[in-house]
């Protein structure tokens, strides 16, 4: 029998073993299930200013964690070889850590000055299962939780994930609706997950500035209006594109692009950060 699952905008129907855009839900006995918990493919102790954010802990390092899979399909995506599983059968290239095992390793890293965990390179929240349960035990030993997100997830899993972390970076990818269906994704799916977990947690924003995609200032003016209307606190970091998995065949935005626009954002914005520049 099928099955729809209920943690994004996609909402896939899926039949019996068949599993759903991300790529690592799938119906398993009538039940939506998620392969990846606690299959992790990436480990490292990172500064926190990578993830990116700016305004939590700043100077401090996190221990970032990533499994696989994505339920967007972004063509300049550079972690696609683990966001997007047919790049590779990820499923037998991961390690298996429970939620304890993995709370463990950032316990143990704490005297080489790790804070937390951070759930980041896939696309964490089509997995929240594992992020909320690692989030609920990590948290009860003192350790930070950061999660890395693009935000496309329904308002039902949002609160089943919000309550146990301490600071997003959430990427708002531009400012159309045109713009987000050529990514496979819903803004206003964003937009109210970004509102959900400005009320939450500390919340930043990232957007990366795709040559002739979204690079238009009345766009960013439109963009940056918006999050003020959130709180007009949230820090924004405008960063530059490289050429990257399907767009190999454009040359990097240019960096005065970047620094001009943020410029745009600064006049709705008070935090606003350049990237890879």
């Amino acid at each position: 029998m099928k099955r729809q699952c209920q943690v994004c905008m996609h909402h896939c129907l899926l039949a019996p073993g068949q599993k759903g855009r991300c790529g690592v839900r799938k119906n398993e006995n009538g039940r939506i299930l998620c392969e990846t918990y606690g299959k992790i493919t990436a480990l490292a102790l990172d500064p926190i200013e990578k993830k990116p954010l700016r305004r939590f802990y700043p100077g401090s390092l996190i221990l970032s964690v990533g499994s696989y899979g994505c339920n967007l399909d972004c063509p300049f995506c550079q972690n696609y070889q683990i966001a997007r599983p047919e790049s590779g059968s990820w499923e037998h290239r991961s390690i298996c850590l429970s939620p304890q095992e993995l709370m463990q390793k950032g316990i143990e890293l704490k005297v080489a000055g790790n804070i937390g965990l951070a759930f980041t390179y896939n696309e964490p929240l089509v997995g929240f299962e594992y992020v909320r349960d690692t989030a609920k035990a990590a948290q009860e030993e003192g350790l930070k939780m950061v999660c890395v997100t693009n935000g496309s997830v329904c308002k039902e899993i949002a609160q089943e994930v919000l309550p146990h972390i301490d600071a997003l970076n959430i990427d708002l990818k531009g400012f159309t609706e045109t713009y987000y269906r050529k990514l496979g994704g819903d803004l206003e799916t964003v937009k109210a997950f970004i509102k959900q977990a400005a009320a939450s947690c500390h919340v930043e924003l990232t957007t990366l500035i795709v040559p002739g995609e979204n690079d238009s200032p009345q766009e960013i003016k439109k963009l940056a209006s918006w999050v003020a209307s959130v709180d007009a606190e949230i820090p924004l970091h405008v960063t530059r594109f490289y050429p990257m998995r399907k767009m190999r065949d454009r040359a990097a935005t240019e960096i005065e692009t970047v620094y001009q626009l943020a410029e745009v954002a600064r006049t709705e914005l008070k935090d606003v950060f350049t990237g890879n520049c």
